[in-house]
């Protein structure tokens, strides 16, 4: 715990809310998000705001947090082990996005989702601790 950026694991939680934003929003991927969920704006309007954004930042500070335990460096180096810097960082995000995206997968296959579901939200998880290693990898 010694070894963590704290500040970098801030940065790196709230890139991701800013990138949810932004992945979700009409300019992207947000009314295609919609029509998967059988949504329209009004609906998305109804939610609670206070408690759906809380959550939402409180849950990617956790993602960065864990990521940042991953990329930790070694109090005795390890022979062969990574070097901890923006690539191993953005690489490390992409691995454990792959497992959140196939954990989505999972999840949509028995809910009936679509592939376009799928990749939106997935998408979103994979780019997003992408952004979250390579910050937390840069700022060592």
């Amino acid at each position: 715990m010694n070894s963590i950026n704290w500040l970098a694991v801030l940065v790196a939680g709230v890139s991701a809310f800013v990138l949810g934003g932004v992945w979700y929003s009409p300019a992207l991927f947000g009314k295609a998000w919609m029509k998967e969920n059988k949504m329209n704006m009004e609906d998305v309007q109804k939610g609670n705001k206070a408690r759906i954004f809380g959550w939402a930042f409180v849950l990617s500070l956790i993602m960065a947090v864990n990521l940042a335990m991953f990329l930790t460096e070694p109090a005795q180096p390890c022979p062969g082990a990574p070097v901890v810097n923006i690539s191993w960082g953005a690489t490390a995000g992409f691995l454990a996005g792959i497992w959140v995206f196939c954990s989505i997968a999972v999840v949509a296959l028995f809910e009936h989702k679509t592939a376009r579901y799928i990749f939106i939200n997935g998408g979103y998880c994979v780019v997003a601790l992408i952004l979250m290693g390579a910050i937390i990898g840069a700022w060592r």
